[in-house]
């Protein structure tokens, strides 16, 4: 029953993250500004200094909508298998060596840059659209916690709530207190040997696993220095300094089985934390003569490319 949960789970995460981006980059995406300012990594609208309500009406339509359709689809696609319980709660704190929870804020984080970015593109107060903007991320992962919280199959993750609120902080308090974000959370992926041992686990293919095998993945906090010296300092902005976290030897959520679900018996792999650090490049910094360009280096900047 568990591989079947594990499975439906991340599948479920898969179109979460699809759908958040879907959700909040729907304004961005109509924008004809939606290019790169040269001041912020953040600040990609020009926002006026009066709010279009035309356009206000149209982020919280659009996203209202969406929004709400996704609800609707989630609870009867991905609840519908498992049996409704009374709220409850679930502790999956030591899964994974918490690299699902590093993946919570990182989701949390990115949601909410593009909250951000839809209500700047509306005109509305850039301390307001940080402050309410930079809270979608958690706000929309809270209501599918709740979701799971009903759910037989699941429960409601305190460690999750966590994970979600410290992406939002990270991205509200960088914007608060710099105007831009100088330390951004990216992501990597290493094809692993894992997942021919537990396929039904860890995918059966690349974006099976680029999904659902941890060992894979791993998780950056990559900071630009230019961003934290003088302005008058001649240093390439594009360059970033990344400190990055994954974790190996894992086929199972809080251990790892002694047998596939065939009951094949599994090889012995020593489950354990690994800690990086790297050169990056922050892509958002590249500024080229095409628009085009711009917004991809932006739309792929989340990735952390091989130093």
């Amino acid at each position: 029953m568990r591989n079947k949960i594990d499975a439906h789970f991340f599948y479920k995460k898969f179109w979460l993250l699809f759908f958040s981006y879907l959700l909040f980059s729907f304004p961005a995406l109509a924008s004809k500004h939606s290019v790169i300012s040269s001041n912020d990594s953040i600040q990609f609208f020009q926002a006026s200094k009066k709010c279009n309500t035309k356009r206000l009406g149209i982020v919280i339509g659009g996203e209202v909508a969406i929004y709400g359709g996704l609800m609707v689809g989630l609870n009867s696609l991905w609840y519908k298998d498992f049996p409704r319980t009374k709220f409850h709660y679930f502790n999956d704190n030591k899964e994974w060596l918490q690299m699902d929870k590093v993946g919570h804020a990182t989701t949390a984080y990115y949601v909410g840059k593009l909250g951000i970015q839809a209500l700047d593109w509306s005109g509305v107060k850039h301390r307001n659209a940080i402050i309410y903007g930079g809270c979608l991320g958690s706000i929309f992962l809270t209501t599918v916690e709740i979701f799971d919280g009903y759910s037989a199959g699941w429960g409601f993750s305190k460690g999750d709530i966590l994970a979600n609120t410290a992406g939002s902080a990270l991205l509200i308090a960088e914007e608060l207190l710099w105007k831009e974000q100088r330390v951004s959370i990216k992501f990597s992926y290493t094809p692993s040997k894992y997942a021919q041992y537990r396929p039904n686990v860890l995918g059966k293919n690349f974006s099976e696993s680029l999904l659902k095998d941890y060992n894979a993945q791993t998780y950056w906090l990559s900071a630009n220095i230019s961003s934290f010296l003088k302005s008058e300092t001649k240093f390439p902005r594009w360059l970033n300094v990344a400190v990055g976290y994954g974790a190996d030897g894992m086929t199972g959520g809080s251990d790892n089985p002694s047998a596939d679900k065939d009951g094949n018996a599994l090889p012995i792999f020593k489950r354990y934390r690994q800690y990086y650090f790297s050169l990056d490049v922050e892509l958002a910094k590249i500024h080229t003569h095409s628009k085009f360009i711009n917004s991809l280096f932006e739309t792929i900047g989340f990735i952390k490319f091989p130093a």
